[in-house]
């Protein structure tokens, strides 16, 4: 398959080729027909990618905000690296889609193959996309008139919140793509409507579907305009459509608006607002959020749980049907938004010329490729793919932020054969696949998993998962790294403990490692090399500042993410587990109690550990600090001295003989070690490098810790 880019650090758009998706639960597997380009949002992300790193942190003034707190916890380098990273990766575009459905997920009732599909995917000759978010096209509407359902969905959203009524006077300020499918909705729904806008072609296609129309450009008074067509009374409703940085559209709303009128912003606008204007005339704002309700509702996006019919009438979904019922009625016509048209393979074209043609609104991209083309499994990467099998030859399954920014990173400087890198979409793969170096790309975890020349696999998937694949490595004969934590149930764990056993016993015995990587941060290291001194038990002291997390973000959810307990906070459990060099023998716990509005979840707790060798220590893992607040302190207490770690990049000592201090240049939280001394091991054939018992049991206590506080009764 090829799918379009934009890469934010270098301004190109990009057309790259990738593993065709792999069809997952809830989500339809769909071959493009047609693609509409959103003028105006596509332009606006192809802009931003092309402007300079001056230009682009005026953009975004929050998130330089963001970056200098990075920097006074993190460290300059550090945050550099991080602000790269993130640049260096490329945002698919677009999310107007039709096609036919060629695969469809386990949950996906409704839909068959050969059914034809409006969505919300991207640019790409083949897009998986939830159920919720996809409708079939009825057989009067053309495949080019269908690509408007997306974008004429956020507009009729915006129409549903205004709540319109027979004969009321409304304006639409800013006519582009969306404005005039705007005009239109309004017009059907038996409303007089006023269009402003400084283009005076796109005032002309207004005019054309019934609107009257104001051209500022032209020394028009919008305010004026509206007065004299609301016959004096003023108007009952305004929808801005409009994208600018200024806040006049919605100053001219107000001003122009009757006693209780409703003003909705479907675009963007400054908002700097006159609180005399609306409070005079008790005026109701609201912005509309895209195309409908469960528009980032990932238990109604992700998971397919749709809403109850007679609560919400109106979903994102049941706006595209609304949507394809209107152009099948005739009601809404898009045959005159359509400005120009592309092969797909000249996709790069088209949009140097929505760049530099202002005027374009609605362009097409149309796919002839034969569709059995489209859907190759594994792609190459590099022109190489000669390994030693001898060292270790890695396969990698998953590619997000923590794997294409840390780990990848972190295997490549160890001096890792990198052979395949796996993902579930395609694309992602691909494009740190080829940065780092892998031969291939795939979809096919299950093939990569039994290629012979793949002999060590790196699963960083959402937690969920990982259980599910270190099996299926262990029982491959793979070697495994897995990004913590290994199990998030008890079930889980019990079934890779014997999956292990039976790979132990294999003639070829497999290693296993889970990424606890602060244990071989050098600092870390030095602090271990003093505490050996040290013959009697320790205390510990160690706080994790973790930030705070929407309690509805994967990470929180028990079933997928495991909650950020056994999630992050097992990293502290290791750490401790590993400085005290003793077995973990009693566990003890306490989160914050409930109080209205405070989130609550298990991510404000307290976890003190007893040791064998009489140590203890308390793990604060809070989410209710200061972002400028160090994220992770380390403390230790022993035969009268003290070690305390900051951020791993300043270690102080108090009261050691001949040691006093050592601060990092750079933050190095061990990954890089990490994964070095886990490929030397394979290599060497010696000691694993964290004690597989000690994996084992950090595991056992981060389900524990968890289950403890979420049985807890205030």
């Amino acid at each position: 398959m090829k799918q379009i880019l934009q890469d934010l650090a270098k301004g190109e758009t990009l057309l790259k080729g990738a593993p065709a998706p792999f069809v997952t639960r809830d989500a339809l597997v769909i071959s493009s027909t047609v693609t509409l380009v959103s003028a105006g949002t596509e332009r606006m992300l192809v802009d931003f990618g092309r402007a300079s790193y001056l230009e682009k942190a005026r953009q975004q003034p929050e998130k330089v905000k963001m970056v200098l707190e990075k920097i006074q916890t993190d460290g300059l380098l550090t945050t550099v690296d991080a602000v790269q990273s993130k640049l260096s990766q490329p945002l698919p575009l677009g999310y107007c889609n039709v096609g036919v459905v060629a695969e469809v997920g386990k949950g996906a009732e409704g839909f068959k193959p050969g059914d034809r599909v409006v969505s919300n995917g991207a640019h790409a000759d083949v897009v998986r996309v939830p159920k919720n978010l996809c409708a079939k096209v009825p057989a009067s509407v053309a495949d080019e008139e269908a690509a408007f359902v997306v974008v004429a969905s956020i507009g009729l959203q915006g129409i549903r919140l205004a709540e319109p009524t027979l004969g009321e006077a409304f304006v639409v300020t800013g006519v582009g793509l969306i404005g005039l499918l705007t005009v239109q909705l309004l017009r059907a729904q038996g409303c007089r409507v006023l269009a402003i806008d400084f283009d005076e072609s796109k005032l002309e296609l207004a005019r054309q579907f019934g609107a009257q129309t104001c051209n500022p450009g032209k020394g028009e008074d919008p305010v004026a305009a509206g007065m004299a067509f609301s016959r004096g009374h003023g108007v009952d409703g305004v929808i801005i459509t409009a994208s600018t940085k200024a806040s006049d559209p919605v100053i001219q709303a107000a001003r122009m608006s009757r006693k209780r009128g409703r003003i909705v912003l479907v675009g963007v606008t400054g908002l700097e607002l006159n609180r005399a204007d609306f409070y005079e005339k008790e005026l109701t704002f609201q912005v509309s959020c895209s195309y409908g309700p469960g528009r980032y509702d990932p238990v109604y996006e992700q998971q397919g749980h749709d809403y109850p019919y007679g609560f919400v009438r109106w979903t994102e979904q049941r706006n595209f049907e609304a949507v394809l019922d209107m152009m099948a009625s005739g009601s809404l016509d898009v045959k005159p938004l359509i400005t120009h048209c592309f092969a797909f393979e000249d996709a790069v074209n088209a949009y140097d010329m929505l760049t530099t043609d202002k005027s374009a609104l609605g362009i097409l991209l149309k796919y002839s490729s034969e569709a059995s083309t489209r859907y190759q499994r594994t792609v190459p990467l590099t022109a190489g793919g000669t390994f030693a099998p001898e060292r270790p030859v890695t396969g990698f399954i998953g590619a997000g932020n923590y794997a294409s920014r840390v780990l990848i990173p972190a295997f490549k400087a160890a001096g890792a054969q990198f052979h395949t890198i796996a993902t579930s979409g395609g694309i992602n793969g691909v494009i740190h696949g080829e940065k780092a170096g892998f031969a291939h790309a795939t979809t096919d975890t299950q093939g990569m998993l039994e290629n012979p020349e793949v002999n060590t696999v790196v699963i960083v998937t959402q937690h969920n998962t990982h259980a599910r694949f270190v099996q299926a490595a262990l029982a491959a004969g793979k070697h495994v790294f897995v990004e913590k934590p290994l199990a998030i149930t008890p079930e889980e764990l019990a079934s890779v403990e014997s999956a292990y056993a039976v790979a132990q016993s294999s003639g070829k015995p497999a290693r296993l490692m889970v990424g606890f990587n602060r244990r071989f941060a050098p600092q870390v290291q030095k602090m271990k090399a003093l505490l050996a001194t040290v013959k009697e038990p320790k205390t510990f002291m160690m706080t994790m500042n973790a930030g705070a997390i929407p309690a509805d973000h994967w990470t929180q959810d028990n079933q997928v993410g495991g909650g950020r307990i056994i999630g992050e906070a097992c990293h502290y459990i290791d750490l401790m587990r590993f400085l005290a060099g003793s077995e973990i023998v009693s566990v003890q716990c306490r989160r914050m109690g409930d109080h209205p509005g405070v989130s609550i979840t298990e991510d404000k707790a307290a976890i003190t550990l007893g040791f064998a060798d009489g140590s203890f220590g308390t793990i604060h893992y809070l989410a209710n600090g200061a972002a400028s607040f160090p994220k992770e302190r380390v403390e230790v207490f022993a035969a009268g001295r003290v070690l305390q770690l900051d951020n791993f990049r300043k270690l102080k000592a108090f009261g050691w003989p001949g040691f006093k201090r050592m601060n990092l240049w750079r933050q190095d939280k061990g990954q890089q070690e990490c994964c070095k001394r886990f490929l030397q091991s394979i290599q060497s054939g010696g000691d694993n490098p964290i004690p597989v018992e000690e994996i084992f049991e950090v595991a056992r206590v981060s389900i524990e810790v968890a289950d403890l506080l979420r049985s807890q009764k205030d």
